[in-house]
């Protein structure tokens, strides 16, 4: 516990001090965001605000994580665990992703960063390196780090080794992939209001830190009754989970309407980076569709939009991502961004009791 303590502190001491001091760099090399300009217009007087906010947030994260190994290192003498230096991995992968993006968009001085192909490709080799990785890595526990497989809580019900082992990491890497594609844009797509991003993301890590924390409580081979779950290094999960929501939690203090700072891509990429690395760590990718349920709503709005469009030539929102429909219906900015915390926090209540009623159902306690 004294552990998780020591993260939260130092992820949100870091965040606080640190984005102060990002937004004077940033703001003195003129690296402000450039506003699209077919969306609202009241969104131009956003023109030039600070971006590259997910510099910070990434950096809280790795540091708060990392003093709260280095406490136990010194206590036990334990190294890190593979699972979350992996996790780690994909959340800081994506972000160098989206720091180029950020960049190449100010070089340019345009809303457009990276060309789709070569954003693509970046996340096809990354993504890659962290599903092989995953795989084939030992861990300290002996439960693995991924499962060749798709689990909605823990027992994967479609298994990828039936194939063959060669077979088995082929499908696993073409899954992931999916996954870390699905999820990165999904939190890019999200980013589009002050805080939305950031807030969500601050409820929906508190989620997964609590079912980590859970998994860590009742870990396969400790003594506390009821099912146990075979997940390598929870309480590092946790640690991390926890960070990212604590991290978010003080950026919004910068990035709340009106905005003085955005996390860009380098922030949105890099959360549902972590994201998808936490959904397959805790074997949950299934559970993590509810969890990240709002991401979720936001990349089907946009699916939708464009989908039916080219079927119709009719528009189902006034405009895609969803949270800008319901701006140009003449919702403030903070009330559409308020109202989806509040959605995004019961799609995170619902995932949490659907893993209770799963861990209580095999336990026997609902019989």
């Amino acid at each position: 516990m004294i552990s998780l303590i020591i993260g939260i502190v130092v992820s949100l001491v870091v965040v606080i001090i640190g984005t102060p001091l990002l937004i004077n760099v940033v703001d003195k090399l003129h690296y402000g965001q450039y506003i699209r300009q077919d969306g609202p217009q009241s969104h131009q007087l956003k023109r030039g605000t600070p971006t590259m906010g997910g510099v910070v947030i990434n950096l809280a994260i790795v540091l708060g994580w990392a003093s709260s190994y280095l406490y136990r290192f010194i206590i036990t003498g334990d190294g890190p665990s593979s699972s979350a230096l992996l996790v780690l991995f994909a959340m800081l992968s994506m972000g160098l992703l989206g720091f180029i993006d950020d960049f190449a968009k100010v070089r340019k001085k345009q809303n457009l960063g990276l060309s789709v192909r070569a954003k693509f490709v970046g996340q096809f080799i990354l993504a890659t390196i962290y599903a092989v990785l995953a795989l084939l890595i030992p861990t300290k526990s002996g439960f693995p780090s991924a499962q060749p497989g798709i689990s909605f809580i823990e027992q994967p019900f479609i298994r990828f080794d039936m194939f063959g082992p060669v077979l088995a990491i082929i499908i696993f890497v073409v899954w992931v992939n999916f996954l870390m594609t699905a999820w990165t844009n999904a939190v890019n797509l999200t980013d589009g209001l002050d805080g939305l991003a950031a807030g969500s993301s601050m409820i929906a890590f508190a989620g997964y830190g609590l079912i980590a924390f859970w998994e860590s409580y009742h870990l396969l081979g400790n003594s506390h009754g009821g099912y146990a779950y075979a997940v390598s290094d929870p309480l590092d999960l946790t640690i991390i989970a926890v960070c990212a929501a604590v991290s978010c939690f003080g950026f919004l203090w910068f990035n709340s309407n009106p905005a003085t700072i955005f996390m860009g891509d380098t922030g949105s990429l890099a959360l549902g980076g972590l994201f998808c690395a936490l959904s397959i760590a805790t074997h949950s990718e299934f559970l993590a569709v509810i969890i990240g349920g709002l991401y979720v709503v936001e990349a089907l709005s946009d699916v939708i939009q464009v989908g039916c469009f080219k079927l119709t030539h009719k528009r189902v929102f006034r405009m895609a991502p969803i949270h800008h429909h319901y701006e140009l219906k003449g919702w403030s900015e903070s009330k559409v961004v308020v109202r989806f915390w509040m959605i995004e926090l019961m799609f995170v209540l619902t995932g949490l009791m659907i893993f209770y009623a799963d861990w209580a159902g095999r336990s026997g306690l609902l019989n």
